[in-house]
């Protein structure tokens, strides 16, 4: 119909073209000499248009791309010749013109309504493996088979079981791999179960000294924040001083949308790269390449619209059914959630489709849309079911994609945390942890209008993924986290990190000491620990070493494992010490440590942030995230507890000498000359996309 559309507006502005008689045609019959002329066109473009690109193939490319215009003009005047009575007359300088004009035409019109169509997106991807095929000089790949770690951010143990075992499933796809060539496994964050901790551990062996998401260095007066780009590229020099090697994806490796490279030299949407300026390592390449073909443009605009008319649907039937709990979700949100959610997760997937096309070793990628859609709507609602339901799809396209790939690959999928649900502490008790921190402390408040809830900013990841991709990485507005800090020397800095409160006295060299902190502020550590949403506070005692202080009196010394009273640990789990012990060791852990209270039957937490599921601190779901891996890749016979063992268990499986063969794979599909790039896929091999 456009088509048609387009000949007979084109007949009516070109006077060297006509598709009607001389003496005038009704509108009628000149819509139908249009509709024959556009369909002869079409035809002829179809069944023509290969045979004289195979005819063409050793002609330069350049000279190619000359004749093209004209091989299509001389299309449309054969075209012209099946209207009906000689109707269409065109010169042929003039029939070059239309025929550009309405491929120009038909390419905008197909893209525009394949937007949402998977199955052609699918062939697209089979085309654009056809054109990646190796070189005759390329050196030969490895016989190994590639591996591909994709990183569903949030998403924790349980919430992806249930997802793979209602009826229907939410993840169809995934549904299909667990129990039959896929086995899932739950592993146990350390107590920072936040995606700096872990994915610093994951990529680069060591999260020595990350004690949760932000936190305050007396040394130097800054504030270090995971996402920060300068933060993440000090955070990844120093894992990588720690344990000498450069990460594990050194080896011919890639790493997409995550915090750290993990030595890859391919990295796009890397936030530890995000400030530097070199053309290939910048985190933004991965936006040009992506955008750089206009279907992926299209596509992706279409998405990002829709995605904002979700979450404004979304957010307003959640105000309508009265949901609790719940955060305030307006404002700029709507768009940084379609960021998230739908270019980060477009650009990651397409870098990682190109990554197995290119045949390397090992990519890994984190798509983030779960967690941010959980941390504004809590991690067991519809919104963020809807969310992993779209992902499926994703690691569908990419799973389609492998058997395009030069080699075989093995997909592992894995979250680096869980979330925990519930309401945030100030809507719980009226008063935030900073305000509590400088009532125990005798100073005054900090200025706010009685009543009045200060003004809290939601969407960070996103906003920092979004500031990185407008070059302005750490630009605009202060954080919270840096205004926290000024103020009087004497004062206490307080930081949140999820359901984790650090409370750092800039003015005390060192940590600061139980003894200490009795003298200074006596009445501090007794109103903390009685307070019904503290779980527990981590002080450090010059007699006593490091000791956990808990509601009624109860105490645990890390050092003996003596408890006093009722063990303030007892509800957070058996390994509870032993991640509180080992952040006790860290230089830069804060001279008091705040763990919200948990529900032991829902596993709910109160989140120092404005959050209604959040993570960063013990208790609940958030510290048992998944790992869904191939049944062949062997797994320690105990579990696995802190991302540095799961480092060590994916090193050992892109080590050659312990590559177990039964794992099962994706292989490729055989090349098979021309017909490849342009007839692979079908309907039924195409994979869903986004």
């Amino acid at each position: 119909m456009v088509a048609s559309a387009t000949l007979a507006v084109l007949a009516w502005l070109l006077p060297d073209f006509r598709i009607e008689a001389p003496n005038g045609d009704s509108p009628t019959q000149i819509a139908v000499t249009a509709a024959i002329g556009a369909g002869a066109f079409g035809v002829l473009s179809a069944l023509v248009w290969p045979l004289l690109v195979r005819a063409l193939l050793l002609v330069p490319a350049l000279v190619l791309g000359a004749l093209v215009f004209f091989l299509n003009g001389s299309l449309l005047l054969v075209a012209l010749r099946f209207t009906p009575d000689g109707r269409g007359e065109v010169t042929p300088v003039t029939a070059v013109v239309i025929a550009a004009v309405m491929s120009a035409a038909s390419s905008a019109t197909s893209t525009a309504l394949a937007v949402r169509d998977d199955a052609a997106y699918g062939r697209r991807l089979a085309r654009l493996a056809g054109r990646r095929r190796r070189r005759a000089g390329d050196p030969p790949l490895p016989t190994t088979p590639g591996t591909v770690f994709l990183q569903l951010d949030g998403v924790g143990h349980d919430v992806l079981h249930s997802a793979l075992t209602s009826s229907p499933p939410a993840m169809p796809t995934l549904a299909r791999w667990f129990g039959s060539t896929h086995r899932l496994t739950p592993w146990h964050t350390d107590w920072s179960s936040q995606t700096g901790a872990s994915q610093l551990a994951i990529l680069h062996g060591s999260n020595h000294d990350v004690p949760a998401f932000r936190w305050f260095e007396k040394e130097t007066g800054q504030v270090m924040v995971c996402n920060r780009p300068s933060s993440a590229a000090e955070l990844e020099r120093r894992a990588v001083e720690r344990t000498g090697d450069r990460g594990l994806l050194a080896a011919d490796g890639a790493s997409r949308g995550n915090l750290f490279t993990g030595g890859a030299d391919q990295s796009a949407l890397v936030m530890s790269v995000a400030a530097q300026r070199g053309k290939f390592s910048r985190s933004r390449s991965g936006y040009f390449a992506y955008f750089s073909d206009p279907a992926n443009a299209v596509r992706t605009a279409w998405s990002f619209v829709a995605e904002v008319g979700r979450e404004v649907v979304e957010s307003s039937a959640s105000r309508l059914r009265r949901d609790r709990p719940r955060i305030k979700r307006g404002g700029l949100y709507p768009v940084l959630r379609a960021f998230a959610t739908v270019v980060e997760r477009d650009v990651a997937v397409a870098a990682v489709i190109g990554d197995m096309l290119a045949g390397r070793t090992a990519v890994y990628a984190d798509l983030v849309a779960y967690d941010e859609v959980a941390h504004h709507s809590g991690p067991g609602s519809r919104d963020a079911r809807k969310v992993l339901t779209r992902l499926d799809r994703s690691v569908l396209l990419i799973a389609d994609a492998a058997r395009h790939a030069p080699r075989p690959y093995r997909i592992v999928l894995l979250s680096d945390h869980g979330q925990s649900g519930g309401e945030t502490f100030e809507d719980a008790y009226g008063t935030g942890l900073r305000e509590l921190v400088r009532a125990g402390c005798g100073l005054p408040p900090t200025g706010r209008e009685p009543g009045r809830r200060a003004r809290r900013r939601t969407g960070a990841e996103a906003r920092a993924a979004a500031r990185s991709a407008l070059r302005r990485p750490e630009r605009g507005r202060r954080a919270a986290e840096e205004a926290a800090c000024q103020g009087p020397p004497s004062d206490p800095i307080v930081l949140a990190s999820g359901n984790l409160g650090l409370v750092a006295f800039p003015d005390i060299a060192g940590r600061a000491t139980l003894e200490e902190l009795a003298q200074r502020c006596p009445r501090l550590l007794p109103e903390l620990t009685a307070h019904p949403g503290i779980g527990f506070v981590l002080v450090r005692s010059e007699r006593r070493g490091p000791l956990v202080l808990g509601p009624g009196g109860g105490e645990h010394e890390l050092a003996t494992g003596r408890v006093t009273g009722a063990d303030p640990l007892a509800c957070f789990g058996a390994g509870a010490a032993a991640a509180v012990l080992r952040a006790d060791a860290f230089p830069h852990t804060a001279d008091l440590m705040v763990n919200s209270a948990v529900d032991p039957g829902s596993g709910a937490v109160h989140a120092f942030e404005e959050q209604a599921g959040s993570h960063g601190g013990l208790g609940g779901p958030q510290s048992r995230p998944f790992l869904l891996a191939p049944a062949g890749l062997p797994l320690p016979p105990g579990p696995i507890v802190g991302a540095e063992s799961l480092h060590e268990v994916f090193r050992g499986w892109l080590t050659p000498a312990t590559d177990p063969a039964p794992a099962p794979l994706l292989r490729p599909r055989p090349h098979d000359g021309l017909s490849h790039p342009l007839g692979a896929a079908s309907g039924s091999d195409a994979a869903p996309g986004r």
